[in-house]
């Protein structure tokens, strides 16, 4: 870290679209239930972008909130990241079109993705923390956005009933004195040997797309639930034990949990092995389901705006996702 450069949030947006599938509108075209599913997976609602509505889009006004909340002006950024697994096009990068639609032109700065599923935001966190700590950047527009629903295979009922979309995004920039809240430490790990435990099989250069993939609907995802569910809880588990005590932190010294919404009992069996207060772990999986890399700063820009979060104490962020992958941040609030 350049000397005395300390990386902190320094606004928060997060935006979802305005169409709702419930789990009734399930129980009319799929053999499931209201009860079959929120008893498996605690959703019970999830947003879903109209056919006009790209990623990008999704991104675009969660990052205009998020600017909105810094009190700062496109021309204000460095640089632009987005953590998406659904981009608009494989390529150009979906921050590219996040970059234009901002109306920063021939404002010369980088703009790039990053894809590690559903711990790409804190992926991202990483990257842009990198940025202003060693100085290559002031400031760093981060979003998470996802619009899995073109992704979905919706004859498939142990994953379409899990996925919803929505964007949400933060402004990483310098700590300055009272202002912003320090991204103190950011962790990130893979294991690739599990990379086909989450995956859409086709589209890439692996299988291409054909008449063949698009009849098997191998361009939505596809998921091994046992093993996935296994694996998130093992590590999400893991990794609030090494914050905890790296920090030195009891339940008492934490103000809350922003964990990934995968599964509300991913997060119940965490919560169980920890023995730790369960109202600290905070949880909007209900209304948007799993919204992957979009999950955890939606949910952490919610809990801003409702005054859950409280000064001084530290908020921990914990993914796990395809790839495999996983990661923490310590912020202090």
């Amino acid at each position: 870290m350049a000397k005395d450069r300390q990386a902190a949030l320094l606004g928060l947006g997060s935006y979802a679209p305005s169409k709702v599938l419930t789990n009734q509108d399930f129980e009319k075209f799929l053999d499931t239930t209201d009860e079959w599913i929120t008893t498996r997976t605690g959703v019970k609602r999830r947003h879903v972008s109209a056919d006009n509505e790209s990623t990008s889009d999704l991104a675009f006004n969660a990052a205009q909130a998020a600017l909105r909340d810094a009190k700062m002006d496109p021309k204000d950024v460095d640089v632009v990241l987005v953590a998406t697994f659904s981009p608009d096009y494989i390529t150009p990068a979906t921050a590219c079109a996040v970059q234009e639609k901002l109306g920063m032109g021939p404002h010369s700065i980088p703009a790039f993705d990053i894809n590690a599923a559903c711990s790409g935001f804190i992926y991202g966190l990483a990257t842009a923390k990198a940025y202003v700590e060693s100085g290559m950047a002031d400031t760093v527009l981060l979003v998470g956005a996802e619009a899995i629903s073109r992704f979905t295979d919706y004859q498939d009922r142990t994953t379409c009933i899990l996925f919803g979309d929505a964007a949400g995004s933060v402004v990483v920039g310098l700590k300055d004195g009272g202002r912003g809240h320090a991204v103190r430490q950011v962790r990130l790990r893979a294991d690739g040997r599990g990379k086909e435990m989450i995956v859409m099989p086709a589209g890439g250069a692996v299988r291409p797309g054909s008449h063949a993939t698009i009849d098997e609907r191998l361009h939505c995802i596809r998921m091994k639930g046992r093993d996935v569910f296994k694996f998130a809880v093992s590590q999400f588990v893991d990794m609030l034990r090494e914050i905890m005590e790296r920090y030195d932190l009891k339940g008492e010294d934490i103000g809350a949990i922003v964990p990934h919404q995968a599964n509300i009992r991913i997060i119940d069996a965490a919560v169980e092995r920890l023995g730790l207060p369960r109202d600290l772990f905070l949880t909007n999986i209900e209304e948007y389901g799993n919204t992957s890399s979009a999950s955890i700063p939606l949910m952490l820009d919610e809990a801003y705006r409702s005054g859950r979060l409280e000064p001084g104490k530290p908020v921990l962020l914990a993914a796990f996702g395809g790839g495999l992958t996983w990661g923490w941040a310590f912020v202090e609030w």
